[in-house]
């Protein structure tokens, strides 16, 4: 049998051979070019795969996609072999909080470590992440200064993470004892105003809407009025019928959870609701972001803990916090945060379905940082989750994951496929995730805006 190194060696020689029939000029040799060479591309747009593709990089941006024998790979590129690999964009996560990192007790936490939250917890959140494939992630509700420093030096190249967008402190009628730091309350719709300007000034990329039943019709109005003013999206909860109901007609574009506690479906005019916005094309699609795993899989975990020994989700964390994340989760059995979690487990698909019917734009996103959720792993699981618990279709879960959250974010011109032109937010994996989804658990290549990160 042939070595894989003398299959990429051969591999590449044929790229080399080709090149030199090739009359579109090579990029310029300044040491910043890259390719990628041999691997399976699923470029995020949901074609066919390309087989024996060949990703050009110079720099921060792809230059040219295409196969091995066909696109030549510049004399001087660093060659990076991705043979018998899935190559694909870098994932998207829409829903993390990097300011926790899977401690069971809140109130603990808020009390003891938002000193910590901006030069340990978040870069350790923010590494975590990227290691394990999620080149974007959208971080919502946080200590507002926290968040936009965080986010300013993984773009100054200062700490590594994936490209943060940040929300900044939770938007409510009143913040819950011990959380004014990351949890903003309202006072009428002038108030609520304000409050959005604040953030919107500061440069937050959203707003987070909570409990937005407990407002006033005007007050949530406000907020999302303000938000779009400033050309920003709203991202509302869903946890109860109302929240849905009242953040359609205010015009939230991104309802976050599979809520509704143990209820077996959503109301029927709220499926109703859905619909009738989701037919309006010319407000674009509604998203939503399930975040479902952790609920999916609670009782495995439960009984079956191993996965809370591993250390991927220490790194970054200093020792004192680590001994007290795992002291908090000793006993998963006993998590008050879990309790319901059998009951409401098995309304699950049926909501995700009637979400899915009802014509909303499923974005992977996965609460990560909540109670045994972990940076280090949760991406994956909530697409692992998507495909083997709920029947998506693979191809269905990656766009979920790269190509939606970037068309949301409106960042799709430079993010969310292996297009030339893009950031090089690029990963990995060893054999083919079409038909084993849970091999992104091991991420092997993650390059982000053109530098190799693993």
């Amino acid at each position: 049998m042939m070595s894989r190194a003398f299959v990429a060696a051969v591999a590449l020689a044929a790229v080399i051979d080709a090149g030199a029939s090739q009359s579109s000029p090579a990029p310029e040799r300044n040491g910043r070019l890259k390719a990628l060479v041999g691997g399976t591309l699923i470029d995020g747009f949901g074609g066919r795969p390309i087989r024996n593709s060949v990703v050009l990089i110079d720099g921060e941006r792809i230059t040219a996609v295409g196969q091995v024998g066909q696109l030549a790979v510049p004399p001087g590129a660093e060659v990076i072999s991705t043979e018998g690999m899935s190559v694909l964009p870098g994932l998207w996560d829409m829903h993390v909080h990097l300011m926790i990192n899977g401690h069971a007790d809140y109130a603990h936490w808020d009390k003891t470590y938002p000193a910590q939250f901006e030069p340990v917890i978040m870069p350790a959140g923010a590494r975590q992440l990227l290691l394990a494939g999620v080149t974007s992630a959208r971080d919502l509700g946080g200590p507002l200064e926290a968040s936009i420093n965080v986010r300013d030096k993984i773009n100054k190249g200062t700490i590594p993470g994936p490209t943060l967008y940040v929300s900044g402190p939770f938007i409510q009628k009143a913040p819950y004892p011990g959380t004014e730091l990351f949890r903003w309350g309202v006072t009428g719709a002038a108030d609520a105003r304000a409050k959005v300007k604040q953030l919107a000034d500061a440069g937050v990329n959203c707003i987070k809407l909570i409990d937005q039943d407990q407002m006033t019709r005007e007050e949530v109005r406000a907020v999302v009025d303000e938000a779009h003013a400033r050309g920003l999206m709203v991202v509302g909860h869903s946890h109860r019928p109302d929240e849905i109901r009242i953040g359609l007609e205010a015009g939230v574009d991104n309802f976050e959870h599979t809520g509704l506690s143990s209820s077996p479906e959503y109301p029927a005019d709220v499926i109703a609701a859905l619909r009738e916005r989701t037919a309006n094309m010319s407000r674009g699609p509604l998203y939503w972001t399930p975040t479902i795993e952790g609920l999916l899989n609670y009782e495995t975990l439960r009984d079956n803990p191993e996965q809370l020994d591993s250390t991927d989700w220490h790194l970054g964390l200093t020792p004192e916090i680590i001994r007290d994340i795992r002291q908090s989760i000793a006993h998963p059995d006993r998590l008050p945060y879990f309790q319901l979690t059998p009951i409401r487990r098995p309304t699950l698909a049926r909501k995700f379905q009637q979400l899915r019917d009802a014509g909303v734009v499923m974005l992977v996103g996965t609460d990560s940082g909540i109670p045994m959720k972990f940076h280090s792993s949760s991406t994956w699981r909530e697409l692992d989750a998507w495909v083997n618990i709920l029947g998506v279709d693979p191809m269905t879960a990656i766009r979920g994951a790269t190509y939606w959250p970037s068309v949301a974010m409106k960042a799709d011109r430079d993010t969310g496929t292996v297009t030339p032109g893009k950031y090089a937010d690029i990963i990995a994996v060893g054999g083919d995730v079409l038909r084993h989804i849970a091999l992104l658990q091991r991420v092997d290549i993650v390059v982000k805006r053109g530098t190799r990160y693993k």
